[in-house]
């Protein structure tokens, strides 16, 4: 099963890619720590990601490409996997389907968890980390909805939606449920 979770800031996409790994034996691959793993491997990949998070850049998406593709290389991925943080937007989904597509595969469900934006907010303030201030988390979700909530029109087909509030393991009790009507 090739999975990808999507949701805003904030709606716990990392914690239930985490949990739904696990039950689903597939591996989860967080963005966010491929980028981790580069920089501390000070690899290629790793240098030129940390020139830009040094320079308060986004990583362009051809790098974010380049690392996403060369662990789906990885032969643990072959039974699938779950993506977070990838794609962010309608171009790195394009990307990654051209990807699979060379490999005679693809995405199988897309999951979306969906929150309240005040009930996100709250929980990202919650976590009392420096930078998530309220204008910053506000700023986020905005981001969102402008680059990555397109993803959900593109990816239609293959669409579910959990409601991402309740308890971790209500909502990751509701996704399996929607990803088994997938299957």
């Amino acid at each position: 099963m090739r999975i990808v979770i999507v949701g805003p800031p904030g709606a716990g996409k990392g914690t239930q890619a985490a949990v739904l790994s696990d039950q689903l034996g597939v591996v989860h691959i967080s963005t966010g720590d491929l980028f981790r793993a580069h920089v501390d491997g000070d690899t290629e990949l790793g240098r030129e990601v940390k020139n830009y998070l040094n320079s308060g850049a986004l990583v362009p998406d051809e790098v974010t490409n380049a690392m996403v593709a060369q662990r789906l290389t990885d032969d643990v991925c072959r039974n699938g996997f779950i993506l977070d943080g990838f794609p962010r937007t309608v171009a790195q989904a394009q990307a990654l389907e051209e990807l699979l597509r060379d490999r005679d595969c693809g995405i199988d469900t897309v999951l979306e968890l969906d929150a309240p934006e005040d009930e996100v907010v709250a929980r990202l303030l919650a976590r009392g980390r420096g930078d998530d201030t309220e204008d910053v988390i506000r700023h986020r979700q905005q981001l969102y909805r402008e680059e990555t909530a397109p993803l959900l029109q593109f990816y239609a087909d293959r669409l579910v939606t959990v409601p991402a509030v309740g308890s971790v393991p209500d909502v990751t009790a509701r996704a399996l449920d929607a990803l088994r009507t997938r299957a």
